[in-house]
């Protein structure tokens, strides 16, 4: 088993997360399937050269994460991820081995067009006053930004506000997700992102809607306002796989 597994010792600065590092990496890599069993604590920390307690931490993550199922007195086991895990996975499996996963990418952007909409409409049912000011800072520093990176974090910014209009904690707790994720990937999607964050007359027109109160109006102006760009981003996605 051991020998399947591309495991190497680990820089001690920061034992559990590079121990937790790894072997997530052989999950979502497939070298661990679901069902095989991690080698013994002991075992494991002579391999990686570290301490028993930094193995059970990690591994104390790991269970926490849905990656594994850590039994008292029986093995632990390699859980199937996509039926045990949640949103705080999402980092680790758009960005792997420095590359994106274009499928994750994929599941974003869908994930982004279904919710924009419907949290506008909530901003505008409950609280679109209160951010209004916030939201004209955002659409104005949006409109004199050159920089296109820069420019998504002023589009993320608004929609941060829009978030929080919104007043659902489960509508919060996935954008926080979905921006830890998306962020550290601004610089390879600012080519595929302009014309959107170039449109703060788009961004205008949602928060018209939701200080306005008017939660058709802000749903369709959100559609109006992530839909071109998602799709062109699906298709060329879809270009990229036929290939």
């Amino acid at each position: 088993m051991l020998a399947d597994m591309a495991l190497q010792p680990v820089n001690r600065r920061s034992v559990p997360e590079d121990v937790f590092d790894q072997i997530v990496t052989e999950v979502l890599s497939g070298q661990l399937a679901p069902g095989h069993a991690l080698p013994s604590e002991r075992r494991l920390a002579e391999v990686l050269g570290v301490s028993r307690p930094a193995i059970r931490e990690a591994l104390k993550r790991l269970a926490g994460t849905g990656l594994i199922e850590v039994r008292q007195g029986d093995a632990t086991t390699v859980q199937d991820f996509r039926r045990t895990a949640g949103l705080d996975l999402l980092p680790q499996l758009l960005m792997r081995g420095g590359e994106l996963d274009l499928s994750v990418v994929r599941s974003i952007l869908e994930t982004r067009l279904h919710n924009g909409p419907k949290v506008a409409e909530l901003a505008a049912q409950r609280g679109g006053r209160d951010v209004a000011d916030r939201l004209e800072d955002a659409i104005s520093a949006l409109e004199g930004e050159t920089d296109p990176v820069a420019a998504q974090r002023h589009a993320l910014a608004f929609w941060d506000q829009i978030v929080d209009a919104a007043d659902s904690i489960v509508f919060r707790l996935m954008y926080n997700t979905l921006r830890a994720s998306y962020e550290p990937a601004l610089p390879a999607l600012a080519t595929m992102m302009a014309d959107e964050v170039g449109r703060p007359e788009a961004y205008r027109a949602v928060a018209a809607a939701v200080v306005a109160g008017e939660p058709e109006a802000a749903a369709q102006a959100a559609r109006s306002l992530l839909e071109p760009a998602t799709t062109a981003l699906l298709d060329a996605l879809g270009e990229l796989d036929a290939r």
